[in-house]
């Protein structure tokens, strides 16, 4: 198949699966696709102990998708401007401590930390993975995507600052994870011994300060033109074009990506976004918020869809849900040990702790970085083991946040 077919039998399944879910199940979006597209995979899975026909033309159909270029190269800079763009930075700033500790020292502590116990608990199921392959592991399953979370949040009437700190957090806890892993996978590809640990720092301050430098840059540079123009056709265009250019220099330059588009993104939000009359604005939103939603839809599906991909999965139930108490516990280690140190004990509390614990969805990025693994004979229990933690994390934390929270904060009905 080429590209265009590929690209218009995903484009029906979305809408296809849209429909179900908005019609029959009505649940949010992601989790709705995403469920419907388990199913269906579950369902080819049987069929294909029958037939076979329609199984092997879908999995033939995922195989031809590279999901990790799809959402690392395409995707992932789209959705995070998008994110980014209705993030109040004033809100952000006066959390900005909290943010910073929460998408750093926080992915690190549950990077290590998971990937340290998880190393020990492989024994007690007979398995090995070697102890730097657990700590890559560690670090692309601990980056938190809570954004699709956030409209269930404002149901919950949730106190303004938590939700800056879930928003700020999930953004830059994104853009710091992929960071560290890429940081981690040369270390494991050139060999640990040809590694010293302040070259590894010298690799990752590179990443993220050169993002953010370059972003701010960029930012700059679009709020200029922006400001001096009231088109918004002109608009539109400007503000793609400088996300797709974004990505393309960070690869250039060997700095963050995402940490780029999601400076620019605050930066169109926050400053150009007041120069814009209320015509153009409504149109570049509805553009963003248009293309975000049609993202997912597609992110979600190709998650459900990849099962057919995975026909190993139950080999690894065991050790899959052993890990998924594990990583839920060290998010919330790596969260509620940073909150004694920060100033606001009434804000910064054990609930607040719960609720960004539970909150904390993983999703396509964790599955698209555990795809990019080198090849070793440890890829398919990472892989096998990813996917349930994702599984569990949409399925079960996001459609159960909304009561959690409720509970958490002692809010009525």
């Amino acid at each position: 198949m080429d590209v265009i077919q590929i690209i218009t039998i995903l484009i029906g399944i979305c809408a296809a699966f849209s429909y179900l879910n908005t019609r029959f199940l009505k649940f949010p979006p992601s989790v709705g696709i995403m469920l419907i597209a388990l199913i269906f995979s579950i369902l080819l899975l049987i069929e294909g102990h029958a037939s076979s026909y329609f199984h092997d033309l879908v999995k033939d159909i995922v195989a031809e998708v590279n999901f990790p270029h799809i959402l690392l190269d395409v995707m992932l800079g789209f959705l995070l401007f998008a994110g980014s763009l209705h993030v109040n930075f004033n809100a952000l700033k006066k959390q900005g401590p909290a943010i910073t500790i929460f998408s750093t020292l926080g992915v690190m502590v549950s990077t290590f930390l998971f990937g340290t116990i998880f190393y020990f608990l492989l024994d007690l199921v007979s398995l090995h993975i070697d102890y730097m392959y657990c700590i890559l592991f560690g670090s692309l399953i601990s980056p938190t995507d809570p954004i699709a979370v956030l409209g269930i949040l404002k149901k919950c009437n949730v106190p303004k600052e938590i939700e800056v700190l879930i928003e700020g957090e999930s953004l830059f806890n994104d853009g710091i994870g992929v960071v560290l892993f890429l940081t981690l996978m040369q270390v494991v590809n050139s060999g640990i011994e040809n590694f010293s640990g302040l070259e590894t720092a010298g690799l990752f301050a590179r990443e993220v300060f050169g993002g953010l430098l370059l972003g701010f840059l960029h930012g700059y540079i679009v709020f200029y033109f922006i400001k001096k123009i009231d088109n918004y056709h002109t608009v539109v265009l400007m503000s793609l074009a400088f996300v797709m250019v974004t990505g393309q220099l960070a690869k250039l330059f060997h700095v963050s990506g995402p940490l780029a588009t999601i400076v620019v993104g605050l930066m169109v939000g926050n400053k150009a976004h007041k120069f814009m009359s209320v015509k153009t604005k409504d149109y570049h939103d509805k553009f963003w918020e248009l293309l975000d939603d049609l993202l997912n839809a597609m992110l979600f599906v190709l998650i459900g869809l990849q099962m057919v991909m995975l026909p190993f999965l139950l080999q690894y139930l065991e050790i899959g849900i052993l890990s998924i108490f594990l990583l839920i516990a060290c998010r919330f280690v790596s969260l509620r040990l940073p909150m004694l140190f920060l100033k606001n004990k009434l804000l910064y509390n054990k609930n607040t702790a719960l609720i960004m614990t539970w909150g904390g969805l993983r999703g396509g990025l964790s599955i698209a970085l555990t795809l990019s693994l080198p090849d070793s004979p440890f890829n398919e229990t990472i892989i096998a083991i990813t996917y349930m933690i994702v599984i569990f994390s949409i399925l079960i934390q996001a459609l159960t946040t909304e009561r959690v929270v409720k509970s958490l904060l002692k809010i009525k009905n």
